[in-house]
């Protein structure tokens, strides 16, 4: 179990340090609808780390012999070719990192309902491609390690807290101490703003690299 947290963890904080959900979530809090929308954000953003780490899990443990200790050859070639997409998303990153249009969802957010906001945060949690890409790679460590269904499940949950910490810092922290975080958060949204490209594509390489080395240790 201890291993197995060992090689989520990496992947969570790839998912936790993502600029877009921290933006979204200080945006919707700044919104006409703060509470609401941010709260449904934070609930979508967790629901879709959930599903794709469980879905993943189910799956990978279908991939492995039960009675084999060791990661199968599939597992370790889908890590591979996870970690190398990883890879490629980072050089598009570091390519786009002038680009600072704001995205056409992003200036809607002051009209969210909370049911829409929900949609959002699972939306992103889910439909992102490095996002995506770092809860299948969860998924698979968490389903190919041989794990007990309570182990894996609470897997899944450590998992999905520490990739939720800052989205869920930020909504929690707000409903504590609103007035004095306004400042701090606009300043953390612009600065993520200006550098979100240039953020992104050293996690992704950092967090590819972790994947790739983790294929290859199964082979």
């Amino acid at each position: 179990m201890g291993s197995v947290i060992g090689d989520l963890l990496p992947l969570a904080v790839g998912v936790a340090i993502s600029p877009i959900p921290i933006m979204a979530a200080i945006l919707m809090i700044l919104s006409k609808n703060a509470g609401g929308a941010a709260t449904g954000f934070a609930v979508g953003w967790v629901a879709g780390i959930v599903l794709v780490a469980t879905a993943i899990t189910l799956i990978a443990g279908s991939l492995d012999d039960p009675g084999d200790s060791e990661p199968s050859a599939a597992s370790s070639w889908i890590k591979i070719a996870l970690g190398v997409a990883l890879v490629v998303l980072a050089v598009r990153q570091w390519r786009a990192r002038s680009d600072t249009a704001v995205p056409g969802w992003m200036e809607a957010i002051d009209t969210l309902t909370p049911g829409k906001a929900t949609g959002l945060g699972a939306l992103l949690s889910v439909v992102n491609p490095k996002n995506l890409l770092l809860g299948i790679s969860a998924g698979l460590a968490i389903g190919s390690a041989g794990l007990g269904a309570g182990e894996a499940a609470a897997a899944i949950v450590v998992f999905t807290l520490l990739a939720s910490i800052p989205v869920l810092a930020v909504v929690i922290g707000y409903r504590v101490a609103a007035d004095r975080l306004r400042p701090s958060l606009n300043s953390l949204r612009e600065w993520l703003h200006a550098n979100n490209h240039a953020v992104m594509a050293i996690v992704l390489a950092v967090m590819g690299a972790v994947v790739v080395g983790k294929g290859i240790g199964g082979l």
